[in-house]
């Protein structure tokens, strides 16, 4: 019931399309005085290229052509591949095979190797730089083949760096660049290690005083680490915190939804969560919106349930998207400008920038948002309605899974612009309202809330009752309703509702119903907090935190909030200094470095997250770019994501010593600034490992900045992994380090017991 798997056949076409890496190793002399990329935004000069297994050199690799016959057509596709010491993804690349198109039959073609050396020197005498780099060109074949033989071919591949990953096809141009860096004195030096807690106080802090108020241990891990693949009733979907069956089948009370909410077991799993069979690379954004591989999903409940209501169907080998939902079956465009039109002040893209859709399904409402420039947070749980948010994470569209029970969700206060739900089956008339006040608790002060459900247009018995509750009880909150209107083309209706600006209205209340919370209650503290039916009082301050609305969008994402010219920043700075100071940094990092120095195709880049986030400055460096960035602030470090919803970025409280609340295969690429080395004063720095792989989708990105010590223990986690080294470098202490996940998995099994029904 709570629940679904399934057994997935054998499929005949190709897991995934992989690129064989060209390693180079150089070395750069060290006459120029340039620090890490901490302090300049480039790429060191000195940095390293290695292969898979950590060794330097030139390795070339071909395929056998195999063809088979399909009903499916030829498609091709532009990618780009890796040199030495900026990889530079060109918009002259050969064609390869892939599945982007979504036209079927993969083109073979026959692979061949290049190899290129280039040569830069720099007569002024600041750098020199011997430079070989090796051009590859490869494409792998649709092949069928038992799982047996997948497996021993994946394990051949680490021994042998000629040999070409299994199911894999990869047509590669590399190009060496030969571009002067810039020196360290050109960019804000800002190294996150330096970060102090000064004024601001961390969720860990802010929570366990809120809980107060209502009423492990450090490991190295070796270099070689057995891996094992994990073993649970969930499979390839294995979300350890919301699949902890030995917890959930001891709740006394399943009344508040305690079984879709964490329980995390008490020691984190350090195994690999096995792929579907017959995975393969996620098709690209925007074609992603409407179709997905049916076997990197391989669910169909939703289609049967959800089908007539244009969620989801099954067509051919992909689950495709119309666009609909239960409350806008003839499409989520025609359903969000009927909202404006509604009530033309939310200004889509414009006031109204980041917003919160609870229940959300598939996530089309939060899709075709982006056409808008609206950022949805989107969340539903993980329940019999089948793999929902993980259909949204495939699709490109942020989402997360958690669920509306006993404890608040994990956000600010007063952050969101915009509260939605769309027949999300969520009570919120019952227990005094609970739940819709803490609805309340994160949304801005004048925001809206739109209210999309059957009591807003229908007459059944049932239905009136709801309204008239719901009527009663946003009175009682202040809650302006501004308007009930009737979607004629979807026949439905959505009333939509305004949060108070001001503590007017709460003065003036006869009964103190639902009540004010206590000034002792902290409104932000978000992290394993209980819920309360209370409420808070409007932030009426002009120098504090939500008495005014933020900047329009896009001006938002560069201007420093007006309240935080009374506070130290995390760097050491005044506050809107240290703000400003951030930006810069990331923005020469991104551009310098990030874009053009490590080989990432970022157009086939889509869902991102920042791990440990400060200000969102690395998010708003990508802001160009058809990605959207995920910023987690952990509960140890400041608590900043005010700062980061203040300037029309999203992002989420969690603690790394358990795992995120999403499914396995859902980012492109992660970004881990100083992480690593603060985790390891509380958990097993190989746990994290083992989270990063659960999430990261295989041919993934992860950039590492950190310690030079815990750079090295990463890395010799990642080349034990079978990762692929692109980039790694270290110096006076500081490191870096971007590697590729790639599809191999053990064949050991190791049980999970908290795990297994």
């Amino acid at each position: 019931m709570f629940m679904s798997s399934s057994v997935v056949p054998v499929q005949s076409s190709e897991l995934s399309s992989q690129e064989t890496g060209n390693e180079v190793k150089q070395t750069l002399q060290e006459s120029v005085s340039k620090h890490f990329d901490d302090t300049s935004g480039d790429l060191p000069e000195d940095a390293t290229r290695e292969d898979g297994t950590g060794m330097a050199g030139i390795v070339s690799g071909n395929t056998d052509e195999e063809s088979r016959n399909s009903a499916e057509e030829n498609r091709e596709e532009n990618h780009g591949n890796e040199s030495s010491v900026e990889v530079t993804e060109t918009e002259n690349e050969q064609k390869r095979v892939d599945g982007d198109d979504g036209n079927g039959e993969m083109n073979s073609r026959e692979g061949e190797s290049n190899l290129e050396t280039g040569q830069a020197e720099n007569e002024a005498g600041e750098m020199n730089n011997n430079v070989q780099a090796e051009s590859e060109e490869s494409s792998g074949e649709n092949r069928s083949e038992s799982a047996e033989e997948k497996n021993e071919q994946n394990q051949d591949e680490n021994s042998e760096q000629s040999s070409v990953e299994n199911n894999a096809e990869s047509e590669e141009n590399n190009q060496t660049s030969n571009e002067v860096l810039p020196a360290a004195a050109q960019s804000e030096i800002l190294t996150e290690s330096t970060t102090q807690i000064g004024a601001w106080s961390t969720q860990a802090e802010e929570s366990q005083n809120e809980k107060k108020s209502q009423q492990s241990s450090t490991s190295s891990e070796t270099n070689g680490h057995q891996w094992k693949v994990c073993k649970s009733t969930a499979g390839p979907d294995y979300i350890p915190c919301l699949d902890n069956w030995q917890v959930i089948r001891k709740l006394p009370s399943t009344k508040h939804y305690e079984h879709r909410e964490r329980h995390c077991p008490d020691e984190a799993p350090t195994c690999l969560v096995p792929l579907p069979e017959g995975y393969k690379r996620s098709i690209k954004w925007p074609k992603s919106r409407d179709k997905i591989w049916y076997y990197n999903v391989p669910h169909t409940k939703l289609a049967e349930v959800k089908g007539h209501q244009n969620w989801v169907k099954v067509t051919g080998e992909y689950l495709t998207f119309p666009g609909g939902g239960t409350q806008f079956k003839n499409g989520a465009l025609h359903y969000i400008d009927f909202i404006q039109e509604s009530v033309p002040e939310i200004a889509w893209g414009k006031r109204s920038r980041v917003i919160l859709d609870v229940g959300c399904g598939v996530a089309s409402f939060g899709g075709y948002l982006f056409e808008r420039d609206v950022l949805a947070m989107s969340f539903a749980p993980k329940d019999e309605h089948e793999a929902q948010v993980q259909f949204a994470l495939e699709r490109g569209i942020p989402a997360i899974s958690n669920v509306m029970g006993t404890k608040r969700l994990p956000f600010p206060s007063s952050v969101f612009d915009v509260v939605h739900c769309a027949r999300c089956r969520v009570p919120w008339h019952v227990e005094g309202g609970k739940l819709l006040l803490e609805l309340n608790r994160v949304l801005r002060p004048g925001g809206y809330f739109v209210w999309s459900a059957t009591p807003v247009y229908q007459k059944l018995p049932e239905d009136v009752g709801i309204w008239q509750e719901m009527s009663r009880l946003t009175k009682s909150m202040c809650w302006d309703l501004v308007t009930v209107k009737k979607d004629r083309l979807n026949a439905v209706g959505a009333a939509i509702y305004r949060k108070p600006s001001s503590n007017e209205c709460y003065d003036k209340r006869s009964k103190n119903v639902p009540p004010l919370c206590e000034e002792s209650d902290d409104p932000n503290a978000a992290w394993n907090v209980p819920l309360q039916a209370c409420m808070h009082r409007v932030t009426e301050d002009s120098t504090e935190r939500g008495s005014l609305w933020p900047a329009q969008w896009p001006e938002r994402l560069e201007q420093p909030p007006y309240w935080l010219n009374s506070q130290i920043g995390v760097y050491g700075k005044a506050a809107q200094e240290d703000f400003t100071a951030d930006y810069n940094h990331w923005k020469t990092v991104v551009s310098q470095s990030y874009l053009n120095g490590m080989g990432i195709d970022w157009s086939s880049v889509r869902n991102v997250m920042d791990m440990k986030a400060v200000y969102g400055g690395f998010a708003a460096a990508l802001k160009d770019l058809k990605v959207w960035v995920m910023n987690v602030v952990p509960i140890d470090s400041p608590d900043t994501l005010p700062v980061i919803y203040e300037r029309g970025l999203f992002g989420i409280h969690h603690d790394w010593c358990e795992s995120f609340n999403t499914y396995p295969r859902t980012y492109d690429v992660l970004h881990a600034d100083h992480l690593f080395s603060s985790i390891q004063k509380r958990c097993k720095l190989v746990t994290v490992i083992a989270e990063v792989d659960r999430i990261l989708r295989p041919e993934g990105k992860l950039i590492v900045r950190d310690t030079a010590e815990t750079i090295n223990e990463v890395e010799s986690m990642a080349k034990s992994l079978q990762w692929e080294i692109r980039m790694t470098y270290s110096r006076d202490g500081e490191g870096f380090l971007c590697v590729r996940k790639k599809f191999w998995r053990p064949t050991e099994e190791e049980p999970i017991k908290s795990a297994i029904v």
